[in-house]
């Protein structure tokens, strides 16, 4: 018998602007996570852990960085059959190549996947999420209902629903209208649910919910070569409206956590989050594993240091610091009498050798790291800046400042030392 095939495709083809400048030198889904992850690997965490292994990253930014993590964390066998694939935006007789939304990615790329079958299925996930599903049951749940299109949605109260595509449903899940991101107050309160969802919920409470898109779909193969026939681009704006009443759309209602990464301000709090004692997010979860990149890195080293609540990834060295709510990135160094408050610091990509810190005392630069009695307070710290002695960063009170040629931005309320960036000695930016 042929074997049923699902084919899960990460969409990650944005500029990621609302992120940047952290994507200024990289894609959205190669953006650093949790110390040592990135956030691509939250969804193929999520396809690996249900047997999903044919896995197709789409994306058309700055993708070096990303194509080296994936090359580097996900190999497999001959015998199996898996892959983690990057497919980048190309020219081809068909296409000039940029990818023109969501759905004309996957379209571009249909030729690749090869699941024609009448039983095959894809998952189309996004790249930017923070979130541990079993979408195993997500497609037993779309296998009984019949649909041909099933959208995983999360209840949110009417207040937090703002910019998410918002869908109405029947008793048996069937979606029944859809509307992409309306701003109408009266056209949310609209789509408020009813008993068929807050029945699936853990603690509904008495607040009134909607159901949200989390723009995680699961289509038969057919139906998603039938419906990008059309012209449109995108699939929350004119795919999913466009099968209303044409194809059977099923939800699946997802009460548990998630969080849409897409801004400076939700990746900084995210990561924040991390360090509390029960976190939203459980990466010590063994039943349910993320994978990444294994680095083959030394133990961290931490000597006379006071820690108040941190995220210490592998390699780090912190001597006589202080770390008060801090996510410290792989190979991070942080040295003598430095106070971190409420930073997330990407680490490095390599350690300096003594010929290296030779170098750096001729040409009077900094070490790799934050420097000696450096005080740096609700920042995000990218990868392999170099933040000198007597340093003071803190951007309390000061309004928001990014964009081309800004080395050291705020943006959201939070500072953002951008990569490779030099800090030098005594220098002091603070409301």
């Amino acid at each position: 018998m042929k074997k049923r095939k699902i084919i899960c495709i990460i969409m990650g083809g944005g500029r990621g602007s609302r992120l940047s400048p952290l994507t200024k030198e990289r894609c959205k889904p190669a953006v650093p996570l949790a110390g040592k992850y990135r956030l691509v690997d939250i969804p193929i965490s999520n396809c690996l852990n249900a047997g999903m292994n044919q896995i197709f990253v789409l994306t058309q930014f700055n993708t070096a960085s990303l194509h080296r993590h994936i090359q580097e964390s996900y190999k497999f066998d001959s015998f199996g059959g898996g892959c983690v694939d990057i497919l980048s935006a190309e020219q081809t007789e068909k296409s000039e190549g940029w990818y023109q939304g969501t759905a004309d990615a996957v379209r571009q790329n249909m030729n690749h996947f090869g699941g024609t079958g009448e039983d095959d299925l894809y998952v189309i996930l996004s790249g930017d999420q923070l979130y541990r599903m079993d979408l195993r049951d997500v497609v037993n749940e779309h296998d009984a209902s019949g649909a041909a299109v099933t959208i995983t949605a999360k209840p949110l109260g009417l207040d937090e629903a703002e910019g998410l595509g918002l869908m109405r449903i029947n008793d048996d899940l069937e979606i029944t209208e859809f509307v992409e991101k309306p701003t109408d107050p009266e056209v949310i309160q609209g789509l408020a649910v009813g008993e068929s969802v807050t029945k699936k919920m853990k603690d509904p409470g008495d607040r009134d919910y909607c159901l949200a898109s989390m723009g995680i779909y699961v289509f038969n193969a057919k139906a998603l070569v039938d419906a990008l026939e059309m012209d449109a681009t995108d699939f929350g704006k004119e795919i999913i409206p466009g099968l209303l009443g044409k194809e059977k759309m099923c939800s699946y209602v997802f009460d548990d956590y998630w969080e849409d990464i897409g801004t400076v301000k939700a990746f900084f709090d995210t990561n924040l989050s991390l360090t509390d004692p029960v976190p939203p997010f459980n990466f010590f979860d063994e039943d349910a594993k993320i994978y990444t990149r294994a680095r083959l890195l030394p133990a961290s080293k931490l000597n006379a240091c006071r820690v108040d609540r941190a995220v210490v990834s592998d390699g780090c060295i912190v001597t006589d610091g202080s770390l008060t709510r801090c996510s410290l990135g792989v190979r991070s160094v942080v040295q003598n009498g430095a106070d971190l408050n409420n930073v997330v610091m990407m680490g490095a990509d390599r350690y300096e050798t003594s010929a290296d810190i030779d170098e750096n005392r001729k040409l009077g630069r900094p070490d790799l790291g934050v420097g000696k009695n450096s005080v740096v307070k609700n920042a995000i710290l990218d990868k392999n800046v170099r933040i000198g002695e007597n340093v003071v960063l803190d951007p309390a009170g000061m309004e928001d400042n990014f964009g081309e040629g800004v080395e050291i931005a705020i943006r959201d309320g939070v500072l953002v030392v951008c990569k490779n960036v030099v800090v030098p000695d005594g220098f002091v930016l603070q409301g």
